[in-house]
């Protein structure tokens, strides 16, 4: 018999935004409920499958780990915060159900084959995934964390971030890389320069980076790799939705919404990746607050015009925020101030961690003072982006930011170093 259920809130798809939602209106005394397909990813792709084990392995070949105790220890602590964020959820009062989700009509969702919801607000957090047929040597980024043993060598398709998380990491464990990032440049949001210094200090850590196109048939063919890595992005997860029932328009780029992540349809909601939205666990977060400004508050937040800072987990990791020198200085009358990071003297700290590569760029405009954009290769750049952020977005003025007094010694002291 089915089951029919009435909440008020119903979230589909257990990600950053999605459960941040449902426990926050669940707190507020909304009945809520959550679905999600496979109990695998409570907790959403970053948490599984994405940001966090990916960086858990990472720091591991910094500890010199085997990658099979890597991945045994990686596996144990995931599985700890998989559950972990089952019980923050039931704790919040969310009714949790297992199931994948389509829609009946605009207010209406199956689930499995025996439950049946109405709400008033649905929110759509299905993420995104791999369309890679993975068998053999071919893998994704989800399974190739889950190897039997350290390939002795290792090809990867796509030269973008995820690519090159992967290939610092096997590289990292032991295995020979070689990484077909396609034609064009590398790197190609970057300055030119830095592009190329990030891609010689690859290299130079045994990396092989070459500018050629190849098709995953190609790969399986012709290359006699141990493994085969695809990493040519990620899709939006609309398939099996039953978007259409709902009225709910969606392009291959994923689910049309406006700046409140309101989709076509009245009361119906998407977030995060599912939507063709940079694909950042923090953008999916910040999506949260503008749908629960629209829905249930002054309506003044929304994605117009929102800075998104970003971090390559490379080693060291490269960040980036705004503009770079190039673009900014085609619209406006810019000053970089730029150095290699061994030459800083003031900044001890990468030497300290024997960690002295990198660049650090930022771009003033000289009227205003304010910073248009920054490139940190650095150690630590990922924490120094978001404080480059936040002054971006509080007009603090690049010398004020020179000026702070940051602890020594500290990869914070670049501040000091440029902006002064």
């Amino acid at each position: 018999m089915m089951e029919q259920l009435t909440v008020d809130v119903l979230v589909i798809g257990f990600g950053k935004a999605g459960k941040t939602i449902a426990m926050k209106r669940a707190a507020a005394g909304d009945r809520v409920a959550l679905v999600e397909q496979d109990p695998a990813m409570y907790g959403g792709t970053c948490i599984n499958i994405g940001c966090v084990p990916t960086k858990f392995l990472l720091e591991q070949t910094h500890l010199h780990r085997e990658f099979t105790e890597a991945r045994d220890d990686r596996n144990t602590f995931i599985d700890r915060l998989n559950a972990a964020n089952q019980k923050m959820v039931e704790d919040k009062g969310v009714l949790l159900l297992d199931g994948a989700a389509r829609f009946l009509d605009s207010s209406t969702v199956q689930v499995g084959e025996q439950v049946q919801v109405s709400a008033s607000t649905i929110i759509i957090n299905t993420g995104a995934s791999s369309d890679v047929e993975v068998g053999g040597r071919v893998h994704d980024s989800t399974s190739i964390q889950q190897l039997e043993h350290t390939p002795a060598s290792l090809a990867i398709i796509g030269g973008g971030p995820i690519g090159l998380e992967f290939a610092t990491m096997f590289s990292g464990f032991g295995s020979r890389v070689t990484m077909y990032k396609g034609e064009g440049d590398f790197l190609p949001a970057l300055d030119r320069h830095i592009a190329q210094a990030v891609r010689e200090h690859l290299e130079n850590q045994g990396i092989t980076i070459v500018d050629q196109r190849i098709s995953v048939e190609q790969a399986a063919e012709q290359l006699d790799d141990e493994a085969i890595l695809v990493a040519t992005g990620r899709r939006p997860v609309v398939a099996g939705l039953d978007l259409e029932a709902a009225g709910v328009k969606y392009t291959e780029k994923g689910i049309e919404v406006d700046e409140h992540c309101r989709t076509s349809v009245e009361g119906i909601y998407a977030v995060g990746d599912v939507t063709g939205a940079p694909q950042f666990t923090y953008a999916s977060y910040d999506d949260h607050r503008i749908v629960l400004s629209h829905r249930w508050g002054d309506g003044t937040r929304t994605r117009t015009g929102r800075l998104l800072p970003t971090t390559t987990f490379i080693d060291p990791p490269l960040s980036t925020v705004g503009l770079t020198a190039e673009a900014a200085g085609r619209d406006y009358k810019v000053e970089v101030r730029e150095s290699k990071i061994a030459d800083l003297a003031i900044v001890p700290r990468p030497k300290i961690m024997g960690q002295p590569e990198g660049i650090a760029q930022f771009v003033v405009e000289k009227e205003s003072n304010q910073i248009l954009g920054a490139t940190l290769w650095c150690i630590d750049s990922q924490e120094l982006i978001n404080t480059v952020a936040l002054a971006m977005v509080q007009k603090i003025p690049a010398a004020a930011v020179g000026e702070g007094i940051y602890t020594h010694p500290s990869t914070s002291e670049v501040f000091n170093a440029l902006l002064a």
